[in-house]
């Protein structure tokens, strides 16, 4: 009966350690991040917003975007294209260099930011075509504006 007894505080012991751990792990092993190339100098969707140089965010309305993006169907008549069916080891092809600017996807819309309205159809200032298993429209979007947005900065980084 002793015996039963310490090996169930040993268990209750070690749960708490193998949870810590666990969240502890997904925390150190981040996925690679959306990123695109804009001459020598990259842009790629931030994980801290604190960190972005660029902040973006989306609405529902169009009256209170300041640009739209419109979802096409067809890669040709798009000014920005994701397509990742080829096959690839390097998931991120686009290095953190301390030329990278990061953008964040900001929940609330701010006085300087760009507030993106996603459409289907109707007028736009990009049409973009995403057909991605690392992308979503929203993160295509966010990057096509950031880069729009970007280019002053990045040109006087290069």
């Amino acid at each position: 009966m002793l015996s039963f007894k310490l090996r169930y505080k040993i268990l209750l012991s070690a749960v708490p350690l193998v949870a810590a751990a666990t969240f502890a792990g997904v925390e150190v092993f981040d996925s690679p991040r959306p990123c695109i190339a804009v001459g020598a100098a990259t842009l790629e969707i931030g994980s801290e917003p604190w960190h972005a140089d660029l902040h973006v965010s989306f609405t529902d309305d169009p009256a209170l975007a300041t640009v739209r993006v419109a979802l096409t169907d067809d890669a040709a008549g798009a000014d920005f294209a994701v397509i990742d069916d080829v096959a690839s080891n390097d998931d991120n092809a686009c290095g953190t260099t301390p030329s990278t600017q990061f953008i964040a996807v900001s929940a609330e819309p701010t006085k300087a930011a760009p507030v993106i309205y996603l459409a289907q159809d109707g007028p736009a200032d990009y049409r973009i075509f995403v057909n991605s298993k690392h992308f979503t429209p929203r993160e295509a979007a966010a990057l096509i504006v950031g880069a729009r947005s970007a280019q002053p900065q990045l040109a006087a980084a290069l």
